[in-house]
């Protein structure tokens, strides 16, 4: 049994949590993992890290991934779950996209954040963020809504890029942001934010990268940022530098598109972020 367990937290809202679902919207879910240090009836406050499924939704899984680092940094995690066919039977992009049939999947994460943070004593105003793949795309579009809500954010191989552009429309650019959320890109809190780029080096199959007419994520000009997902990555990268918006882009050398294989540099750059912090 967990050192502090039982007073008010479940014994299964501890350490490696159970998925929980969303009070905002019961359709999605959570997971958490608390570092062991953490006591109920402590005082200590714990950063939170914000972890971001690709397609196949793997929350528990990636969850678990980086208990190492929760347990070097002293930092919680937590995992969305954004199912498939939400809305849509056999759609399988939903969240990659923010606002999909009417869902806002970055307010129902902020709602988990909310959740979590009246349950955990964590340092919410700034987190950090990964995705990879589907969470790669999810995480950069994110950025561009709640710049002011991160302290850095780590992009993963995703299949397709929004640019800060405003002559592109949502999502090939961030032309209509203002029209569809309401907002536009604030680019000088956008650099105030630690960001990081990550891709295997021979993340280079086309197969799950170009959208077909037929897909419905089709529209005009939406493959023009490369043919594989290291070239898609590397013009996300040219559009901030062009913004001064700096970034670290980390290859990790004959690693194909396999998510956990990148995460030792995503692991030290947020290590590095949080030692600069308690500095």
């Amino acid at each position: 049994m967990r050192k502090g367990h039982g007073q008010t937290i479940s014994y299964y809202l501890m350490g490696r949590t159970a998925l929980a679902a969303c009070r905002a919207d019961q359709r999605f879910s959570y997971c958490c993992y608390l570092p062991e240090s953490y006591e109920e009836t402590g005082t200590r406050r714990y950063p939170l890290a914000v972890l971001v499924h690709g397609s196949l939704r793997d929350a528990t899984n990636l969850r678990d991934q980086f208990i190492d680092f929760a347990e070097a940094n002293q930092c919680v995690l937590l995992a969305p779950l954004f199912p498939c066919g939400i809305e849509e039977p056999g759609d399988t992009h939903n969240y990659k996209r923010i606002l999909y049939r009417g869902i806002r999947y970055d307010q129902i994460l902020l709602s988990m954040i909310d959740e979590i943070a009246g349950l955990y004593r964590l340092e919410t105003d700034k987190l950090l963020m990964h995705g990879f793949s589907g969470g790669g795309q999810f995480v950069h579009r994110f950025f561009y809504l709640h710049p002011e809500r991160l302290a850095a954010v780590s992009i993963g191989a995703p299949g397709v890029v929004t640019l800060p552009d405003p002559d592109k429309p949502w999502w090939r650019g961030t032309g209509d942001m203002k029209a569809i959320f309401g907002r536009e890109p604030d680019l000088a809190a956008m650099r105030q934010v630690a960001v990081q780029m990550v891709v295997g080096g021979d993340d280079i199959e086309t197969w799950d990268v170009t959208v077909s007419p037929k897909s419905s994520n089709w529209m005009e000009g939406i493959n023009e940022t490369g043919a594989t997902r290291v070239e898609r990555l590397r013009s996300l990268e040219a559009a901030f530098l062009k913004r001064g918006i700096a970034v670290r882009f980390d290859v990790v050398p004959g690693i194909e598109h396999i998510g956990y294989l990148v995460h030792p540099p995503v692991k030290d750059f947020f290590g590095d972020m949080l030692r600069r912090r308690r500095n």
